[in-house]
């Protein structure tokens, strides 16, 4: 007798324990889907405009990109967006799944540096124009860089146009992307007083491990080309809106034995930093 009532207590426990999950699971689903419907909204409209203003370029360095092979969206293979259109590529249920929670998806937790503040990330997310046809924020590009191999890199500008007032986004020399339009900014509604390159992992330690996610290419940047990503001729837009070399740069890790960075200046690349790193490893526990 006592042994059948502890059996039907524990299958009551287990129903139970069964219940409980599948209704966590439940909210967990109508969460995904509620933040995905927000995230995903249908096309308004299509914008239509251009930079009043380009940076002028002021050395022949950043122009070296132009050799190099071309660069494109993996989307690209399975057809292109119809005239008058823009590609944004949408949050699917495995994104937000990847977060610590769904409310945390796209936040960013900053631990050693105090950032300026702007506007919440969200609003950006909303609120920026995409202008361009071909090119998709967010999207994968190829082709891919080999370690030891063919090495392929890609050209950013970000700028503020001095007549509007909007904060541009330019890949390569011929896709102008889109903006964040001027009045999202209080900080940086005149300029910037500091800007950074460099790579971001999320390391939440479970169970008191430092995450094994790779940062860049997952190779320390004393391997060097062919091995460490990088960055290249590395310029900021001045005052007068003119691309030049960037004064008192300096580097900044939190652990180096998980990741590192290394800075540089030459001809042929300008000021340039290697960084990344594979994350736990035997000096990275």
């Amino acid at each position: 007798m006592a042994t059948r009532l502890t059996f039907s207590l524990l299958v009551a426990t287990l129903a139970l324990l069964l219940l409980s999950c599948g209704r966590a699971a439940a909210r967990q689903r109508l969460e995904v889907q509620r933040h995905l419907k927000r995230l995903n909204k249908p096309p308004v409209k299509t914008i239509t405009m251009r930079p009043a203003f380009y940076p002028e370029r002021t050395a022949n360095k950043v122009e070296s990109h132009k050799n190099s092979p071309s660069i494109a969206q993996l989307w690209h293979r399975n057809g292109r967006c119809p005239e008058n259109t823009v590609p944004i590529r949408r949050t699917k249920r495995e994104d937000l799944l990847r977060a610590s929670s769904v409310k945390r998806y796209g936040r960013k937790k900053h631990k050693s540096i105090s950032m300026p503040l702007t506007v919440d990330s969200d609003l950006l997310n909303e609120s920026g124009h995409q202008i361009s046809n071909d090119i998709a924020m967010g999207a994968s590009i190829f082709p891919l860089s080999d370690y030891g191999g063919s090495q392929y890199d890609i050209s950013i500008l970000v700028w503020k146009d001095p007549q509007e007032g909007h904060w541009w986004i330019q890949f390569g020399n011929d896709y102008v992307l889109g903006y964040w339009p001027s009045f999202l900014f209080s900080y940086l509604a005149e300029s910037a007083s500091m800007i950074q390159w460099g790579g971001e992992v999320v390391n939440s330690e479970l169970e008191g491990e430092h995450t094994s996610t790779e940062m860049g290419s997952g190779h320390f940047p004393e391997e060097g080309f062919g091995k460490a990503s990088y960055f290249r001729n590395i310029q900021i837009v001045d005052e007068s809106n003119n691309l030049k070399a960037p004064k008192e740069v300096g580097t900044f890790t939190e652990q180096s034995s998980c990741y590192d960075v290394q800075n540089g200046n030459n001809d042929d690349w300008g000021h340039y930093i290697y960084y990344g790193g594979p994350g736990r490893n035997t000096g990275c526990p």
